[in-house]
């Protein structure tokens, strides 16, 4: 059997084996009673790294929140509406939220850049009391590679910041109660490995299927395990056909084998010094699964709103209180928009200014500048030296 890389021992250890899996000490917040946009409030305990500390979610959240969505955008009145204007008063924008939650890749950093202004953007925010959280739809990153890239630049973020579409999907197979005896067949690299390892859920490791080819003349028929219970797909730079047909046999033929998408992004920008080409998203490994098999995938990530309700419901924050900040308007801006939150549009990833001007698009941020570091535009000199 192929690398059922996790343990019962690993999951008593993570108090996971047993007990209810919603249970949690109360953590104190002075946030307002939540909105009609969210689920009413559930106070959880602080996520540590040796434990796994799962959201709040009933099961009828769940039904609402999560459902198989497409990868074209909608043209939906959360998608469309008034032309995005350019951040002007930065103060004004700060002063009026509580939380920020920023996208990663192209907002916070470029490759192994932090890009200008960064660090003075959050301990200018943390000086405010503004609560900070980082959310980036890049699978093949774990949380904890994450935390050691910020520190690596400089940043101090905790685990409690940081969330990745990989750590959504796990949350979302444990709120659903994915049962002990079933396996995940996963399409991805390392990060998404490590979050599974790490939560106490049993995979095959479709890194093993990586170098095996099909020649119909010898290999006409490929066995698949039948308590393979999901198949989980991250961004996978190995994809295979072998591993389409491994996934689509599950998905076929295992009875109620769940089709889960950590995100649909269609393309990403290796983003480096200088500007790079747009490569192939995620969009295209999940694309080719859900057109053999017909299924819509469940997706995690972003734009999907389940992290904005595990968000709320973990720290107790009303969604008209959150800023969100992001590069993508497909995935970081829609998700803030529906959402229901304030979204701001920074022009150092994957989108510039002639793609958010375009007629062609019909999702608008609130506001849009071209740096992060144009939050800190109109501060005094003292608020600056503070910082």
């Amino acid at each position: 059997m192929r690398a059922g890389l996790v343990t019962s021992g690993l999951a008593e250890r993570a108090g996971l084996a047993g007990g209810n899996f919603f249970s949690a000490a109360p953590v104190p917040s002075t946030a307002q009673p939540p909105s009609s946009l969210q689920a009413p409030p559930i106070k959880l305990s602080t996520l540590i790294s040796t434990k796994f500390s799962p959201p709040a979610i009933s099961r009828a959240q769940l039904s609402s929140s999560i459902a198989p969505v497409t990868m074209s955008v909608n043209d939906s009145p959360n998608n469309s509406g008034k032309q995005a204007l350019f951040l002007l008063n930065a103060a004004e924008l700060i002063d009026s939220v509580e939380t920020f939650v920023f996208d990663c890749d192209g907002v916070i950093w470029n490759r192994n850049k932090l890009l200008d202004g960064v660090k003075e953007v959050i301990g200018l925010l943390r000086s405010k009391g503004k609560r900070l959280y980082f959310l980036t739809n890049n699978s093949t990153k774990s949380r904890w590679d994450c935390l050691k890239k910020a520190e690596s630049l400089g940043l101090e973020v905790t685990e409690d910041e940081m969330f990745t579409s990989g750590f959504a999907a796990v949350l979302y197979l444990k709120s659903i109660k994915f049962p002990a005896n079933k396996k995940v067949y996963l399409i991805s690299e390392s990060g998404l490995r490590e979050e599974f390892a790490k939560a106490g859920i049993s995979y095959i490791d479709g890194s093993d299927d990586d170098h095996k080819k099909v020649d119909f003349k010898t290999v006409n028929f490929v066995d698949h395990d039948p308590d393979v219970g999901a198949v989980v797909v991250g961004f996978d730079r190995n994809i295979s056909y072998f591993k389409m047909q491994y996934a689509a046999l599950c998905l076929r033929e295992n009875i109620d084998c769940k089709f889960i998408a950590t995100n649909c992004d269609e393309v990403i920008m290796p983003t480096g010094d200088s500007p790079g080409q747009l490569w192939p998203g995620e969009s295209a490994m999940v694309g080719a699964i859900r057109g053999v098999t017909k299924k819509e995938p469940i997706v995690t990530g972003k734009p999907d709103t389940f992290m904005m309700r595990y968000l709320c419901d973990r720290f107790n924050i009303n969604t008209d209180e959150i800023c969100m900040v992001g590069d993508n308007l497909e995935t970081d801006i829609l998700f803030g928009k529906n959402g229901g939150c304030r979204t701001l549009l920074v022009l150092t990833g994957v989108t510039d200014l002639k793609t958010l001007q375009s007629p062609e698009n019909n999702i608008q941020p609130d506001y849009y500048t071209y740096h992060i570091s144009d939050l800190l535009v109109g501060l005094n000199d003292t608020t600056r030296e503070s910082v």
